[in-house]
């Protein structure tokens, strides 16, 4: 256990989906900016090992990290507000905690014993707590607890929580409890009942909240303040609105001014070292709030009703729209909506398009079709992991005339242009099994990718099963698609590039997980200018 890590605990109640991540970020984000060290990491109840099984429309995106870990979208959050790298040890699900507990069962670690939820579970929940810490690293730890206080699956890590507020010593830790102040309109009134109850719940746990962080639509008046700290035991100056803000980068700002980030230092008797420099951030959201230009570009997807499937693609939007001076509008676009004869009409007034990871085969033929539109009219292409095979497809069918296909869309094509790894035929286990993490890349000189990232050795992360058959290599090279970025060791093409196109870029990999608010990916900056020029183009 670090003696010198703060211990900060983020749990919700009401309901979920308040924005416990962003909370969590957006402090972290202050104490960053004010010279501290600090990490986030995520506690998800739930039984799977890790969210690289689940369904999209079920969980989002699956955030891989450069170690290779298949992690909770929220990991996204905290790479793009700190500007740091998650790892395996930033996400732990209960799924894990148990495997874990269960193995070294199977050891004979605990022989004699009856294994228990506590201590045994509740012991494996604070070890993997205190990891990030043992380093020393990081001045503050946050852990924010998924799911809601209450949940049957959140027991054992509220239980946890309880016990390290006894393990380590006083002023070392403390809780922050988000929550919800709903407004009824038919009464005109704001309730607080909600939250009492919630409070009440972590009460019985045996944990008293020390601050607590009210999402509300409207701003808290002075009376439910005093209310809210009467009936829930805290300081008045520790009830904390949070007002639905414009965007989440709004929020750190909205933090600061309700001084969250010196009420966390007070309670844990912490000098701070200075005042939070957010000149960089605040310089980052007067671009995203003044845009010069504006430009449309279509993400073609299978999961677009629900935008968090995508979510680190749209924020990387966001960061290189602001590079860039302009807002990116997303159009979300079915794949499945896409045909032969839908495809002018679904894609008409598009300054780029952007074409999306993903697996199986459903909505790949209409990636396909909205690959030829754009490669034959100029447009604009980026495509990420599966839109880059797509590309590779597309090509090899209507340039080179090939009967071609990826197995995942057709095991038995005659000319599989993308195929299966080898090292990934014989494993029959979907969990943590793909390609996955961080694995370098060298870029050829004179390539849009190299003059993008502006050096010709890069690492990008993975979260794939196919890859681009080598065996077409050279055909595909001679006819104008060329493989500009290979990866040194295994000899897989990560980058292809249309010869001749104003801007036509696949890669193997996943730019959108590196994107962050002061770094936003190369790659993405350079396709939303190439979406500006093609706009200016077309309006000449």
């Amino acid at each position: 256990m670090s003696s010198t890590a703060k211990y900060i605990f983020v749990t919700g109640g009401v309901t979920s989906s308040l924005g416990k991540g962003i909370i969590a970020a957006s402090l972290a984000q202050l104490l960053q900016a004010r010279g501290f060290k600090v990490t986030i990491q995520k506690f998800d109840p739930y039984i799977n090992i890790d969210p690289g099984t689940l369904n999209p429309y079920e969980h989002g995106e699956c955030y891989v990290t450069d170690d290779g870990a298949e992690t909770d979208l929220d990991l996204g959050h905290y790479e793009r507000f700190l500007n740091v790298r998650t790892s395996r040890a930033n996400n732990i699900t209960t799924g894990r905690i148990y495997n874990n507990v269960i193995t070294k069962e199977r050891k004979g670690e605990y022989l004699g014993k009856t294994v228990q939820v506590v201590p045994h579970i509740t012991d494996e929940i604070k070890r993997n707590i205190f990891l990030l810490g043992e380093s020393g690293e990081y001045d503050f730890i946050i852990t924010e607890i998924g799911g809601c206080v209450g949940d049957i699956e959140s027991l054992p890590f509220i239980e946890a929580v309880r016990q390290v507020k006894y393990d380590l010593p006083p002023n070392n830790s403390l809780v922050i409890h988000l929550t919800l102040i709903p407004y009824l309109n038919a009464a005109k009134e704001l309730k607080t009942k909600p939250t009492q109850h919630s409070v009440k719940e972590l009460l019985e746990a045996g944990i008293q909240p020390d601050i607590l962080v009210c999402r509300t639509e409207m701003p808290l008046p002075v009376e439910i303040r005093k209310k809210l700290a009467l009936f829930c035991n805290v300081h008045i100056n520790s009830v904390i609105e949070a007002m639905d803000a414009e965007t989440i980068y709004d929020v750190p700002l909205l933090m600061r001014k309700e001084k969250l980030d010196e009420r966390v230092l007070s309670k844990l008797k912490i000098q701070s070292k200075e005042e939070p420099n957010l000149e960089q951030w605040k310089s980052f959201l007067g671009k995203l709030k003044n845009p010069v230009n504006e430009v449309q570009v279509g993400l073609v997807g299978k999961y677009v009703s629900l935008p968090d499937a995508y979510k680190s693609i749209a924020e990387a939007f966001v960061h290189a729209g602001t590079r860039n001076d302009c807002t990116v509008k997303v159009k979300w676009i079915s794949s499945e909506d896409i045909n032969k004869e839908s495809v002018a009409t679904v894609l008409r007034g598009l300054d780029g398009i952007l074409v999306a990871p993903g697996f199986g085969e459903r909505g790949l033929e209409g990636k396909i079709e909205a690959i030829k539109y754009v490669r034959e009219n100029k447009i604009p292409f980026f495509g990420i992991c599966l839109g880059m095979q797509c590309s590779v497809v597309e090509f090899s069918r209507n340039v080179l005339e090939l009967e071609a296909s990826s197995t995942e869309l057709n095991p038995k094509t005659k000319n599989p242009v993308i195929d299966m790894m080898e090292e990934q035929k014989k494993i029959t286990m979907k969990g943590g099994t793909m390609r996955l993490g961080a694995y370098t890349c060298k870029l050829k000189k004179g390539s849009k990718a190299y003059a993008a990232y502006g050096e010709s050795v890069i690492e990008e992360r993975h979260r794939h099963r196919y890859e681009f058959n080598n065996k077409y290599l050279e055909q595909i090279e001679e006819a104008g698609l060329k493989a500009t970025g290979i990866n040194p060791d295994s000899g897989l093409v990560e980058v292809v590039e249309l010869k001749d196109h104003p801007w036509f870029v696949g890669v193997q990999y996943h730019p959108e997980l590196k994107s962050t608010v002061l770094n936003p990916h190369p790659l993405f900056v350079k396709f939303v200018e190439a979406s500006l020029e093609h706009k200016k183009s077309v309006n000449k």
